[in-house]
């Protein structure tokens, strides 16, 4: 069962068929016949004729053995060899992403029902090495919050 034939947008087709033209005028200026390169070529006559109409279907192989028997597979190597685009688009693509700054923001501490913290909660709420205060020392200063005298701290502290 035959392949399907590929599809080949206007534009590349119109590249297929001049370059198989320029394959046969190479083999013309060469005076070979379709039978002579064929041959050297190792494919059939009717390979060659679809090489030189342009045809989708012929395979990449096949065109290089007959470039190779006209001593033109040396402009094979030249295809994409300087590829502008390609390179910007690599090059953009090995620059790290840029990443948005993030804000920093201090963890806080909640203060007294008055708004007022001394120096000794402050360094007790930094974690100062030295400063031990108790639950109930914080409790009778006003330091802790609604949430810290109802917390399993005060609970251990109280049954003990």
């Amino acid at each position: 069962m035959p392949s399907k034939p590929p599809i080949v947008f206007p534009q590349e087709q119109r590249v297929l068929t001049s370059m198989g033209e320029r394959i046969r005028l190479a083999r013309r200026r060469r005076r070979l016949s379709t039978t002579t390169v064929s041959g050297r070529a190792g494919i059939s006559r009717s390979t060659l004729h679809k090489i030189e109409a342009g045809d989708p279907g012929v395979t990449l192989g096949s065109c290089v053995r007959v470039l190779a028997c006209l001593s033109l597979v040396n402009d094979f190597d030249h295809i994409a060899a300087d590829d502008r685009l390609g390179r910007k688009l690599q090059d953009l693509g090995l620059e790290p992403p840029p990443r948005p700054k993030r804000k920093i923001r201090p963890r806080s501490r909640s203060a007294p029902a008055g708004g007022k913290v001394s120096q000794q909660e402050v360094s007790v709420m930094a974690g100062e090495p030295g400063m031990e205060v108790s639950a109930a020392d914080c409790q009778a200063s006003g330091c802790l919050t609604d949430q810290a005298r109802s917390s399993s701290l005060l609970e251990e502290e109280g049954g003990a």
